[in-house]
């Protein structure tokens, strides 16, 4: 695939420099790229590398002008102010395919009860349950499982190996990426008599040996998902108990995320690689869970959060909050702490100089001036 210098200034919606009708193929880092690449320089560094190509046509920084593109060797190029966003569009007329063969392959099994939408693709080795309906457009892959009475919107991407429930509800452009799991039963158990773990809430303690025996909270709602939403492979999003999971419109899951049964996520929020979200935990709308972030159950997150990655949040966090470490506190504090916690050894070192003997029989000033505390340090602090 090529495209003019001019349309990819037009698709990106940025200005051109050089000659218009030069034809550009794959996206290349500027160290790779060659004549008939498009080598990719939105910042100044990569100007030597840029020069040292063999390239003639490139995406470089906003501000750049003919007199630069002469110095870099170029013939035409593209100049955008949005290095990301303009990477978005980039990428975006470069994709790949899919690889997703048109038509419904002999090898898919099909419910004869189930509605498949005009235009719909779906792979070698697919199922699709009974009375389960299949959206115009939608693209599914080989081995993917879709479950009895679930919904697939208009235009879905369903890669390889993805399982999708029984009943789970899922609105258009979905992007499901290999092996995602879709409406998997909750984990949510309970004892006859009150388990380790309620005592242990209640007082800090387990109270004496006892044989629990686990019984199942089965899930009886399932999961609805809001349109233009990305789940990442190998994440799973489990069933509710009594209502559905929901996933808001428009939000981003990364690879192995887990999602608890009967959480709410709002619209347009980012839940990167690991995160854990437990059961009946509330999110708001354009929260971002960076990654490895761990959600305890029953708490909310207000909208337009930021939590940093790695932290855990145990209480409810107010909207418009940036959130760090473990249990999750405010940025500014978090900082402070961390900033004092690094003084504390030169901090102890001064006390234990302070609390040694003195060389002669009388106490030195400073070791009368330090508080008892310190006084009765050892060595060892």
């Amino acid at each position: 695939m090529s495209w003019t210098i001019r349309r990819i200034a037009d698709a990106l919606g940025a200005e051109f420099l050089g000659d218009p009708d030069l034809a550009a193929g794959r996206p290349m880092h500027p160290d790779a790229a060659g004549d008939g690449d498009l080598a990719i320089a939105m910042d100044p560094t990569y100007a030597d590398a840029l020069r040292a190509s063999g390239a003639r046509a490139a995406v470089i920084w906003h501000g750049a002008d003919l007199a630069d593109l002469a110095d870099l060797g170029l013939d035409g190029a593209v100049a955008v102010a949005r290095p990301r966003v303009a990477m978005a569009r980039l990428t975006a007329i470069f994709a790949h395919e899919d690889g997703i063969a048109p038509g419904v392959h002999p090898a898919a099994i099909i419910d004869p009860s189930a509605r498949i939408g005009d235009g719909a693709a779906i792979g070698p080795f697919a199922v699709i349950g009974a009375r389960a309906s299949i959206g115009a457009g939608a693209r599914i892959g080989a081995h993917v499982s879709i479950g009895a009475e679930a919904t697939l919107g208009e235009g879905a991407l369903v890669h390889d190996g993805v399982r999708i429930g029984a009943r789970v509800r899922i609105g258009a452009r979905l992007i499901a990426h290999q092996n995602a799991v879709i409406g998997a039963d909750g984990f949510s158990f309970v004892t006859a008599e009150k388990s380790s773990v309620e005592s242990a809430k209640e007082t800090g303690a387990v109270a004496g040996a006892r044989n629990e025996v686990w019984l199942r909270i089965h899930s009886l709602g399932a999961v609805t998902l809001g349109d233009d939403v990305e789940i990442g492979a190998g994440a799973t999003i489990d069933r509710g108990t009594l209502q559905d999971t929901v996933i808001g419109s428009g939000t981003k899951i990364d690879n192995q995320v887990q999602i608890g049964h009967n959480v709410t996520i709002g619209a347009s929020c980012l839940l990167c690689a690991q995160v854990g979200v437990a059961g009946s935990a509330r999110i708001g709308d354009r929260v971002v869970l960076g990654g490895k972030v761990g959600v305890a159950d029953h708490v909310a997150i207000g909208s337009d959060c930021v939590i940093a990655a790695s932290s855990g949040v145990a209480s409810n966090v107010p909207p418009r909050s940036v959130m760090m470490g473990t249990p999750a506190i405010a940025r500014d504090e978090y900082m402070k702490m961390m900033m004092a916690a690094r003084r504390l050894p030169r901090f102890m070192a001064k006390a234990a100089a302070a609390a040694a003997p003195a060389t002669s029989p009388a106490t030195s000033p400073a070791a009368a001036a330090a508080p008892a505390f310190v006084r009765g340090m050892n060595d060892d602090g």
